[in-house]
């Protein structure tokens, strides 16, 4: 509890130190910039050179198609994050389970360490009133930990398999659609290719001159 309240305070440092890094920077330029507005100074700029038409013009859709696209994948991705903190700490309960601490200490757990280790491992993972497992049917209580613990990261693997795997479908539909290319007619002229090359005719289609 005390290293996660450690790194909030540490997150919370860093970014008070950049805003008010942001702040005194934008205040010293304010009293200290030379300020000589005239008419071409505050004229559109536009890359150096003068303006050429009107700038209301209609976007290409193209740029919100490959955003969209972006967007979509980029979001998925990012559930990548939570199941890697679950994996992370099923793997983490696996190994601790694994290990039998002994009243000597000489695994460097004692019990009552291992204990609390586990119970704080099982809030992390979503439990609000955890319980350390007892031994129970002939197995000991760190035989039904790592038993556990090695079924949660079974299911996390399986879990984030069909995920990646419906992930891959779709990136492979809208590929297969064109999507992804620039200009949607490469993408119908690269079908028609492989179409052709498929009932064994040219993969380039011979221009037919007319008499």
């Amino acid at each position: 509890m005390s290293a996660s309240l450690g790194i909030v305070a540490y997150l919370a440092l860093f970014t008070s130190v950049g805003l008010l890094f942001i702040f005194v920077n934008l205040l010293v330029g304010r009293f200290l910039r030379p300020a000589d507005p005239h008419a071409e100074k505050l004229e559109i700029y536009e890359c150096g050179e003068p303006t050429i038409g009107s700038s209301f013009v209609q976007f290409d859709l193209r740029f919100y198609v490959v955003a969209l696209l972006f967007i979509i994948f980029d979001v998925e991705v990012a559930f990548f994050f939570p199941w890697a903190t679950v994996f992370g700490k099923s793997t983490q309960l696996m190994q601790l389970g694994a290990v039998t601490a002994t009243a000597d200490g000489s695994t460097g757990l004692t019990p009552e360490s291992k204990a609390l280790y586990q119970k704080a491992l099982y809030q992390e993972l979503g439990v609000r009133n955890p319980a350390v497992p007892k031994a129970v049917a002939g197995k000991s209580a760190d035989d039904v930990v790592h038993e556990g613990a090695r079924k949660l990261a079974w299911i996390a693997m399986i879990d984030i398999g069909v995920f990646f795997a419906v992930l891959m479908v779709g990136f492979a539909y809208v590929w297969k659609r064109g999507d992804l290319d620039w200009v949607r007619a490469i993408g119908g002229e690269r079908a028609a290719a492989a179409e052709r090359v498929r009932r064994g005719q040219p993969a380039i289609r011979e221009p037919v001159l007319s008499a």
